[in-house]
C-alpha cells in the first residue's frame, strides 16, 4: 500500500539522505507518484526506495554472493555432490565476512539451494546427491553482508547434456533477458513478467505460478512478489530506486508442481520433466536499470 509520508520543506534536506535540497532531489518524483496513486495506480511504499547508500551496500554483499557462484562455476564437475557444494559456500561466506541468508530461513537447514533436472527449487544438499555427466543443476546464493542482502541463481550444465537440456536452460535464460529490457521507469512490473514468459511461452515451454521473485536489500524477502505469468500494464509502478530479483522458474512440461511432504522445502514438476532457473537482481534506475547480482 503506498505511505503518502510527510515530506521535508522544499529547501530542507531530502529524506534519502543524499544530502542534496528536498526540491533538487526526490520532490518532483513523490509528486509523480502521489498523482499515480490517485489516478488508480499501485504505488510501493516509498520506504522500498533504496538510495545510493543502500545501493553500495548490497553491491558489497552481490560482489560476495557472484564470488560464490564464480567458485562453484569453477570446481563443479560429475563427481561432486551438492553438500560438497553446500561446503564451499560457507568457506568463501566465511573468508569473506558474509553468511547466508537462506541459511535458517523460515527453517531452511543449508546455505544454499542445489536443485537437480526435475527439481525446481530449493533442493537440499546431499552428501548422496552425486552429480553426473549430462545433468543440469541450479545454485540459487543469497547473502548477508553489512547488513545488506543479495540474490542470484545460476544453472550448471555437467559435462555433455542433452540437446534438449541445453535448450531449456538458454532459454530460461533469454527469458531473464527479455525481462531485464522490459524495465523501464514509471512503467509497470507487470511487462517485466509478461515478457518473461512470453519467451518461454514461445519456446514451447511453461513458467510456474505459485513462485517467483521479490523485493530485496535491506531485508531477505521485500514486496513486491514478482510473477513471471503477469499481464503488461498491470501490478505496481515501477519507481526508481526499486530493488528485486527476476528468477523465472522454467519448466520443459507443464507448469504443475508439488512440494516435498518429507522436507516440506524441495520443489519438483509433477510431470517429472526437467527445471530452469536464472536469478538476477537489479535496482530501477532514471534511465532503466543497473545489474545487481547475477
Amino acid at each position: 500500500m503506498y505511505d503518502k509520508l510527510p515530506v521535508p520543506g522544499r529547501n530542507d534536506a531530502c529524506w534519502c539522505g543524499s544530502g542534496r535540497k528536498y526540491k533538487k532531489c526526490h520532490a518532483a518524483e513523490d509528486d509523480r507518484l502521489d498523482q499515480l496513486y490517485h489516478t488508480g495506480e499501485e504505488v510501493l511504499p516509498r520506504s522500498l526506495i533504496k538510495t545510493a547508500a543502500d545501493v553500495e551496500g548490497i553491491k558489497a554483499s552481490a560482489a560476495v554472493n557472484m564470488g560464490v557462484l564464480d567458485y562453484v562455476g569453477e570446481h563443479i564437475c560429475a563427481g561432486t555432490t551438492t553438500m560438497d557444494i553446500n561446503r564451499w559456500v560457507e568457506e568463501y561466506l566465511s573468508a569473506h565476512d558474509a553468511v547466508s541468508a537462506d541459511l535458517n530461513f523460515e527453517g531452511y537447514p543449508f546455505s544454499v539451494c542445489t536443485s537437480i533436472n526435475d527439481v525446481v527449487c530449493h533442493g537440499f544438499p546431499d552428501e548422496n546427491a552425486v552429480l553426473r555427466d549430462g545433468d543440469i543443476i541450479n545454485v540459487d546464493m543469497s547473502t548477508i553482508k553489512g547488513g545488506y542482502f543479495s540474490d542470484s541463481s545460476r544453472m550448471y550444465c555437467i559435462g555433455e547434456v542433452s540437446p534438449e537440456r541445453k535448450r531449456l536452460v538458454d532459454v530460461c535464460h533469454e527469458s531473464v533477458k527479455a525481462g531485464l529490457a522490459a524495465v523501464k521507469p514509471w512503467g509497470h512490473l507487470g511487462d517485466v513478467g509478461a515478457a518473461v514468459h512470453q519467451v518461454a511461452l514461445d519456446a514451447g515451454f511453461s513458467v510456474v505460478e505459485e513462485y517467483g521473485g521479490h523485493g530485496i536489500g535491506c531485508e531477505f524477502h521485500e514486496d513486491p512478489f514478482v510473477s513471471f505469468t503477469s499481464e503488461a500494464g498491470t501490478g505496481p509502478i515501477l519507481m526508481p530506486g526499486m530493488c528485486f530479483t527476476i528468477e523465472p522458474m522454467v519448466n520443459a512440461g507443464d507448469p504443475d508442481i508439488y512440494i516435498d511432504r518429507g522436507n516440506g522445502w524441495v520443489v519438483r514438476t509433477v510431470d517429472g520433466s526437467d527445471s530452469a532457473q536464472w536469478e538476477v537482481q537489479l535496482v530501477v534506475t532514471d534511465t532503466g536499470y543497473e545489474l545487481l547480482s547475477w
